[in-house]
């Protein structure tokens, strides 16, 4: 059983994209703490993601985190902090996480990361979703990658694993 803790950046981009259905097809279990809910609810956040986190799909679990922050996560985000520690707490087999810093965090605690971009390679080389239109979709969103890179994840999104 596959059990993944989502941070906020991947699910607000999956979403956007149209692209959610892919985590429950990859994963077994998907976990998000409360902050991630209350980050994709913000004012800020597209109207789309706001209403998608209103109503959360049946297999998303929104849990509550039980332990205490520690320093090292005193730098990053709620939803970051909440979904390292979430990932700890119920020893995840995968953190989902894009920003930077949260990610360096995170990985030097031991866990496993992917982000919005780990998700599409992995759908695409199931077969789950057209990495062309997906990767077009989710660049005109405020997604923030290079050209190059997009390029290198299309080739990637078409090796077998």
């Amino acid at each position: 059983m596959i059990v993944v803790v989502a941070d906020t950046s991947p699910l607000n981009y999956l979403v956007q994209i149209e692209c959610q259905e892919l985590l429950p097809a990859l994963f077994d279990r998907i976990l998000v703490p409360s902050a991630v809910i209350d980050e994709l609810a913000h004012a800020r956040t597209p109207a789309v993601v706001r209403t998608w986190a209103g109503h959360p799909p049946e297999w998303l679990k929104i849990r509550q985190v039980h332990s205490s922050s520690d320093e090292t996560l005193a730098a990053l985000h709620p939803g970051e902090r909440e979904a390292i520690q979430l990932a700890q707490e119920e020893r995840a087999d995968l953190l989902l996480m894009d920003e930077r810093t949260g990610v360096k965090v995170a990985r030097q605690l031991g866990l496993e990361v992917t982000g919005t971009l780990g998700v599409l390679i992995q759908g695409a080389r199931r077969g789950l979703v057209d990495i062309d239109a997906a990767l077009e979709h989710l660049q005109a969103t405020d997604f923030r990658c290079t050209p190059r890179l997009f390029e290198l994840l299309r080739q990637r999104a078409r090796e077998k694993p």
